[in-house]
């Protein structure tokens, strides 16, 4: 081994040393704003540790995407665990996580409140029609620069609009990360597994159907209220749900309405509403629910035990994202993550951009803002504070 790839492995198990009060501080701040789901959050990570202070390569960055996008658990919470860990160690590792997780925490927990004693969910609309084109145009920009580093080829290429394609044809995101990988590892590393490539591909393509299995069975007696029962509830879907807010829906519903019977579709429904309209990690959706069920306690266990798996599954696959570069099969798996997940990216946000720009005044305020992130480098922060404040103004100018 020639000792510039010595080095490529001694970065992938020795994190740089870092101030971990830099950590704290940027995951604090990102926790606090970074309003748009993951796909916001990855861009916002992105511009403020790749683009602006240069802790992490661009290469680096797509690799631990790639690493977030291949364990269970919320993509983004576990970005910021992987860049906590990266720039200051294990200490960097457990304050990068906590500080995104705790002001959505916190935020939740007060909405929560309100819920319980007041029967309702505060209005935020206004505030995420001034973010929400916003977050489109940061989110752009994110994927025009990863999409450089990340798209080394033709097949590259190739594979993810393949994802882009089947994600809008209904395919499950988990399956199409894997089959990208896949495939780019067969195509890169001779034609002799072409058959075995095409027999992979089957298998996955019935993966979707089996995620989407899973049981409802209507009419059960429900089970009485326990702490236990409701933190080990949200540990296991923290150590089995991939992806986003959307995937976690069918999961709640399956086990708090339909298996233990403690909430109704409405109280489902509501609680990913607060976990879409508040910033931070979606799967603070379960601060939400265990206030409602089980009061403070109850939101503090239910945050421990979805969050805690990605914590141990980022510290076990931390070491092994540098090895995978030495591997010439494991590259070409790492390689076809990685434009399959910026693929999964492109359309969620084309997605969001639908559902964003809904009128003149939000597709004026998408258009400055790609003009300020693109042309003038406006840190992204900036920018979603201004279209909150944007979004304020329209309310009381147009009554949007």
């Amino acid at each position: 081994m020639n000792r510039d790839a010595t080095d490529q492995v001694i970065e992938g198990l020795k994190p740089a040393e870092g101030s971990v009060s830099e950590v704290a501080k940027l995951f604090l701040k990102l926790g606090t704003i970074a309003f748009g789901g993951p796909a916001a959050h990855i861009a916002m990570m992105h511009d403020e540790m790749s683009l602006r202070r240069r802790w992490v390569s661009e290469e680096r960055f797509l690799d631990l995407l790639g690493a977030a996008n291949l364990i269970p658990g919320p993509s983004s919470t576990e970005m910021a665990i992987y860049l906590g860990y990266e720039r200051a160690g294990w200490r960097g590792l457990i304050l990068g996580g906590v500080c995104f997780i705790l002001p959505a925490m916190l935020m939740v927990l007060a909405i929560a409140w309100a819920y319980v004693h007041y029967g309702a969910t505060p209005e935020a609309g206004w505030l995420l029609y001034g973010i929400k084109p916003v977050i489109v145009a940061i989110i752009v920009q994110a994927l025009c620069g990863l999409l450089k580093t990340a798209v080394k080829g033709p097949p590259l290429a190739g594979a993810g609009l393949l994802v882009l394609a089947l994600y809008f044809a209904g395919f499950s995101p988990v399956a199409l990360i894997f089959a990208s990988g896949l495939l780019v590892m067969l195509i890169e590393n001779g034609r002799r597994f072409w058959r075995q490539a095409r027999n992979t591909s089957a298998s996955i393509a019935v993966l979707p159907t089996l995620g989407l299995s899973a049981t409802q069975v209507g009419g059960m007696i429900p089970v009485p209220f326990s702490l236990t029962a409701l933190f080990v509830t949200f540990l296991k879907l923290g150590s089995v749900v991939f992806g986003s807010g959307y995937v976690l829906l069918a999961f709640l519903r399956n086990d708090f309405v339909y298996r233990l019977g403690w909430l109704t579709d409405h109280q489902i429904l509501d609680a990913v509403a607060v976990g879409q309209f508040t910033p931070g990690p979606v799967f603070t959706t379960a601060t939400f629910i265990g206030y409602v069920v089980g009061g403070l306690p109850g939101a503090i266990l239910a945050t421990v035990g979805i969050f805690l798996p990605s914590f141990i599954f980022v510290a076990a696959v931390f070491p092994v994202v540098g090895m995978l570069r030495q591997s010439r099969w494991a590259s070409g798996f790492l390689d076809g993550v990685n434009v399959g997940a910026l693929g999964l990216m492109a359309g969620v946000t084309w997605q969001l951009g639908r559902a964003a720009v809904i009128d003149w005044f939000a597709a004026v305020l998408a258009l400055i803002s790609a003009v300020l992130v693109f042309r003038f480098k406006i840190n992204s922060a900036w920018l979603v504070l201004a279209g909150g404040m944007m979004g304020f103004l329209s309310k009381l100018l147009f009554g949007t």
